[in-house]
């Protein structure tokens, strides 16, 4: 993905990595729209940041995405990116049932896949385009604690390989951001201040330093991801797997 001269959609743009995102990519001289469900937190970024641009959507709904899909390309006919950064994280007890399934599974994957086949016809006739999935690193060691995200997330990493694979003859290209645990808002204010998760700038610095110095790289990969994402690959997956669970549910029960 080249980083200047795009005119980019990101979704879940109005926080966490979204927001830090549309503004590294703004600042890089890009024309940035940025979506999400709450129109007071898009418009107070939109704000904050002159140029930056938004519109209200909930990728859960596919009248809504329809719609909205179908604007864009009309409002921005430049339109050649899009950035896949809503989605949500919840804890649940699968004793009790998965009880954030169905949420989880239309935020996460089903919204992403939906906008992708809206926007792609429009994709495929830009000079140059690109795709940008949001996986995580828990795709690859899944959290017990989070397991309809983590089974989202798994999901996403490979849909992100079958689309690569069917755009590989286009202009399109298709990356896979995998991020670690950063400090954000998506699972509470714990998350956001606790010290033992990347701080948000630290990762977007180093993110946009691999979009920058290797536009072609399909995994967007900072070092901090790297033990998940190759864990199988490393052996000794099933102790890496049970070390990393006991160790949050550990921290869990100490709160």
């Amino acid at each position: 993905m080249q980083t200047t001269g795009n005119t980019i959609l990101i979704t879940g743009g109005g926080s966490g990595i979204g927001r830090a995102l549309a503004e590294a990519f703004l600042a890089l001289g890009n024309e940035i729209i940025i979506a999400g469900r709450r129109e007071a937190v898009l418009k107070q970024v939109a704000e904050a940041n002159p140029g930056l641009h938004y519109v209200v959507l909930d990728t859960s709904d596919p009248e809504s995405t329809q719609k909205v899909a179908r604007q864009l390309i009309i409002d921005y006919p430049q339109l050649n990116a899009v950035i896949h950064c809503a989605g949500i994280m919840r804890g649940e007890s699968l004793r009790d049932g998965a009880t954030e399934l169905e949420t989880t599974v239309a935020t996460n994957l089903v919204g992403p896949i939906r906008l992708d086949g809206l926007l792609l016809p429009h994709f495929l006739t830009r000079p140059h385009a690109a795709i940008v999935t949001v996986s995580s690193g828990l795709a690859f060691v899944p959290l017990a604690l989070t397991p309809s995200y983590c089974a989202t997330k798994a999901a996403v990493h490979s849909y992100s390989q079958s689309l690569r694979y069917q755009l590989k003859d286009t202009a399109v290209k298709v990356h896979e951001l995998v991020p670690p645990y950063v400090q954000t808002e998506l699972m509470g204010e714990r998350q956001a201040n606790d010290p033992h998760a990347m701080p948000l700038k630290d990762y977007i610095d180093e993110v946009m330093g691999i979009f920058q110095n290797s536009p072609d790289a399909e995994e967007i990969l900072v070092e901090r991801v790297k033990p998940l994402r190759f864990a199988e690959v490393n052996g000794g997956y099933a102790e890496f797997f049970k070390q990393f669970n006991d160790q949050m549910v550990a921290a869990r029960v100490g709160e």
